[in-house]
């Protein structure tokens, strides 16, 4: 796995972030995250990143009945940092932007609200090895091929295979965790998995059981 360009060094991780609470959606490390910004809220924390250190945090809301309606909802307490790469303003006054995964962080605590969008204090010490580059994977990429053809055909999604023949195993297990339609929880699974050889055993899982049509079990509870 290539060291990533635009991370900072794990000592020069800020104390503090801005997150953006968005269910359903996975950043990793190393991934890369495109964000059509609307609201008002967070346009200002996209505004706030800039002006700073173009960093803030993805994060999942708890899905519970209490999280349905509720204007600030609860959180997972792990979520992923990600560093603004790309950034464009259409004439209608959304931002385009694109975030580059550098490290996993947990909720230390929630610091008070700044322009309608919220920060915490991030613990960065369980996940320092996001940003040492090494690659842990051992994939069988025959299986794995033959799993993404059924899956992709029972989604119809379309699919770039060249790439994926051309990806690194960590690359391809990224991309593929963050692209795949999984459940929330599931999705937050992979992102708490604790090396990039877990998390690819656990895609592997995932895609056989969606593949038989089966419905996975938890895989993460807070």
């Amino acid at each position: 796995m290539e060291q990533n360009p635009y991370s900072p060094r794990f000592d020069a991780l800020p104390d503090s972030l801005p997150i953006f609470p968005l269910g359903g959606v996975l950043l990793l490390p190393g991934g890369q995250l495109p964000l059509n910004i609307f609201e008002r809220r967070y346009l200002d924390m996209v505004d706030h990143a800039m002006r700073h250190d173009r960093i803030f945090g993805m994060i999942q809301p708890l899905q519970t009945p209490e999280n349905h309606d509720s204007p600030v909802p609860a959180l997972y307490k792990t979520g992923c940092a990600g560093k603004i790469i790309d950034f464009k303003e259409t004439p209608d006054g959304r931002y385009l932007i694109t975030l580059n995964g550098i490290c996993r962080f947990d909720i230390k605590e929630e610091l008070p609200p700044q322009q309608g969008f919220r920060s915490i204090r991030a613990n960065w010490a369980p996940y320092k090895q996001d940003l040492d580059g090494k690659d842990c994977l051992g994939l069988d990429r025959d299986h794995l091929h033959n799993l993404l053809k059924s899956y992709f055909s029972k989604e119809e999604l379309e699919c770039d295979w060249a790439s994926i023949e051309k990806s690194t195993d960590n690359k391809l297990i990224t991309c593929l965790s963050m692209i795949c339609p999984f459940e929330a929880r599931d999705k937050q699974a992979l992102l708490e998995a604790p090396c990039c050889k877990t998390r690819g055993e656990m895609f592997i899982s995932m895609l056989e059981m969606a593949v038989k049509g089966n419905v996975a079990e938890p895989l993460s509870q807070h």
